[in-house]
């Protein structure tokens, strides 16, 4: 397999990746850390990928793939010591009930507020999954890359991800005081 540091010139691939790069990975960061620390992570990222170059897929998808893999790995290692379920979880953007004035606008909101809570339900497995093919528009093989599995194997978790976000949002309650006490484990036995 060809690697990208053989390209003539090691800097010039290393540029190219990172610049083709750093946006996209800049966004999956802040949605799995601190947004205040993204920008840190993201140079420790690189750091690695300079460092381990040689091992750089040629093609620019996987490529791509492997400095995703790279940061997920450092932000795991990072967050070992705190709470399981912070280490890979997506924060989604907090969302306040604002006076409604339409029953469109009341549905709109309904739903957004059914979304957030169904996805806080979701255990981390299946919201890594979702976020990797829905945030990050990684293809099946890419994602599996990133998460060392095999893309059958992404294909399964996505699937099962999909269906359980399918039934919370079908069982959900309508109302926020009416939410049960629910752990993130009863949401991947769905």
């Amino acid at each position: 397999m060809k690697h990208l540091s053989r390209a003539p010139d090691r800097a010039d691939a290393f540029r190219s990746l990172y610049e083709s790069s750093y946006a996209d990975l800049l966004k999956f960061v802040q949605r799995r850390t601190e947004p205040a620390n993204a920008e840190d992570v993201v140079a420790e990222a690189f750091l690695v990928v300079w460092r381990r170059f040689s091992e750089a897929p040629a093609g620019e998808s996987d490529a791509r793939a492997w400095v995703f893999g790279i940061t997920r790995n450092l932000m795991l290692n990072a967050q070992r010591g705190e709470q399981r379920r912070h280490a890979l979880g997506v924060r989604l953007a907090e969302t306040t009930t604002p006076k409604l004035c339409s029953d469109s606008h009341a549905d709109r909101v309904t739903s957004r507020i059914d979304l957030s809570r169904a996805w806080t339900l979701l255990s981390e497995v299946h919201q890594e999954a979702l976020g990797l093919a829905i945030f990050e528009n990684l293809a099946a093989p890419q994602a599996a890359k990133v998460l060392g599995i095999s893309p059958v194997a992404f294909r399964l978790r996505l699937t099962r991800a999909r269906r359980a976000l399918r039934l919370l949002l079908d069982y959900l309650p309508h109302h926020a005081s009416d939410v049960p006490a629910a752990s993130p484990e009863k949401a991947s036995t769905l």
